[in-house]
């Protein structure tokens, strides 16, 4: 797996509805996809292949120490699968859950898996602090521990571990963050009424446009970082809590300058425990947009009354 950097000034290729019906499937002829480009604000062309057609021997490295980070709260109907599935998908990588004080157990599931299986470390929260706050709180000490790459991945089965190694894989070759993308071809959507497509489809745009991000799925979950860009941007000063987190952590690496691959997933719901999406989340992610857009033009304006 290649990437493959140029200087660039278009915009990224927006996906339209004919690529599939709410990032649905798209064709890719012979029934493989090849080599796509992605091209983003900042001046990279990132070129990703996708899981179908990457080599065995490009799926990561059991060279370089990655940690998936797994934030919960009652899922202990989900934690045992997740983590057998992510070891079976990447034997090499450690585990870290962000428990938030579950009161089902989820911790306690947790570190007997971990005994059974080695790689999982349970970090125990004493309440329910956000989203947002249990990854700063996991990426600090996957970190601390030893992580060059740190991956960013649901309890609830959403994610699909069997793509695990091909985000690592694009982090490897280059790429300060990998994200898990429904809509870019080939990425898709699964059991979702319309109207949360739509919502999730319009909330991107929305972030996109007026942030200028020219990233497709810049509140996607499923992604993997490098170590190194996370410090490079600050991290732990990002303020959001909510599905906001996933908007401003995106926001932050583009604004340092940060080379992104967006990589097709197929995004399944929730079959087990109940969503954590409301509508205060949704509102928050909304206002957090403008307050991101405010700042920068705030910014922008100094900038150019200080002559630079």
């Amino acid at each position: 797996m290649q990437l493959d950097e140029r200087e660039a000034d278009e915009p990224a290729r927006q996906t339209t509805d004919e690529d599939g019906d709410e990032g649905g499937n798209a064709s890719c002829g012979g029934g493989k996809c090849g080599e796509r480009q992605f091209r983003f604000g900042h001046p990279a062309i990132v070129t990703a292949r996708s899981l179908h057609s990457a080599r065995p021997d490009d799926l990561g490295s059991a060279t370089v120490r990655a940690t998936v980070v797994i934030p919960t709260y009652n899922e202990v109907e989900n934690i045992e699968r997740v983590i057998r599935e992510v070891l079976t998908a990447a034997p090499a990588v450690q585990i870290l859950v962000v428990d938030d004080g579950s009161p089902d157990g989820t911790a306690d599931r947790a570190e007997a898996l971990g005994a059974e299986l080695g790689h999982v470390t349970v970090l125990r929260r004493f309440e329910k602090n956000g989203l947002g706050n249990a990854y700063r709180a996991g990426l600090r000490k996957a970190i601390d521990d030893g992580a060059k790459i740190c991956v960013q991945m649901d309890a609830d089965l959403s994610h699909d571990p069997a793509v695990l190694p091909a985000l690592i894989s694009n982090v490897e070759h280059g790429a300060d963050l990998a994200i898990g993308s429904r809509y870019v071809p080939g990425g898709q959507t699964v059991n979702w009424p319309r109207r949360r497509r739509m919502l999730s489809r319009w909330g991107n745009r929305y972030a996109a446009g007026v942030l200028g991000l020219a990233v497709n799925d810049a509140t996607a979950g499923y992604r993997a970082y490098s170590s190194a860009a996370l410090e490079r941007m600050e991290f732990e000063s990002v303020e959001a809590d909510g599905y906001g987190f996933q908007v401003e952590m995106t926001y932050r690496l583009v604004s340092a300058g940060g080379k992104i691959v967006e990589f097709p997933i197929s995004f399944q719901d929730r079959t087990e425990g109940v969503s954590k999406m409301s509508g205060s989340i949704i509102r928050e992610a909304l206002l957090l947009v403008m307050k991101l857009w405010i700042n920068d033009f705030r910014g922008r304006r100094s900038r150019r009354s200080d002559g630079r």
